[in-house]
């Protein structure tokens, strides 16, 4: 019978969940909006970082018809903490009826991105 092995990593990876790390999806219509919106959050300190993929293809069903648009994904970076007015200041600030937000845990990610990340948020009161 084979033993399976204890997994060790090095020191500069952190395992345990670490779920106050999130990233959170959504899309916008233009360049334009994405840019304004990355902005917005990223100075309000309640993103540390949002990275803009360029036009992407995407299929959906709306008021009972499927659809298909070119829009731009943004991949926001931030918290659980700040993660309630993150939501409230994408529905604010988009231009979407409906706008696509989901946010994703981060599970594992280095110590040196996570504590900056961490330190590029504000701090709730």
């Amino acid at each position: 019978m084979i033993c399976p092995r204890r997994l060790t990593f090095p020191p500069i990876w952190r395992i345990e969940p670490m779920t106050d790390a999130f990233v959170v999806i959504t899309t916008t219509e233009t360049q334009q909006d994405a840019e304004q919106l990355a902005h917005l959050l990223v100075e309000r300190e309640l993103a540390a970082c949002v990275q803009i993929l360029p036009q992407i293809t995407s299929i959906y069903r709306w008021q009972g018809k499927v659809e298909q648009a070119a829009e731009f994904l943004l991949l926001i970076k931030s918290t659980r903490e700040t993660y309630p007015e993150l939501e409230t200041a994408i529905r604010e600030n988009h231009s979407y009826q409906t706008p696509e937000i989901i946010a994703l845990p981060a599970e594992a990610g280095s110590d040196a991105y996570l504590n900056w990340l961490k330190a590029s948020i504000k701090r709730q009161a």
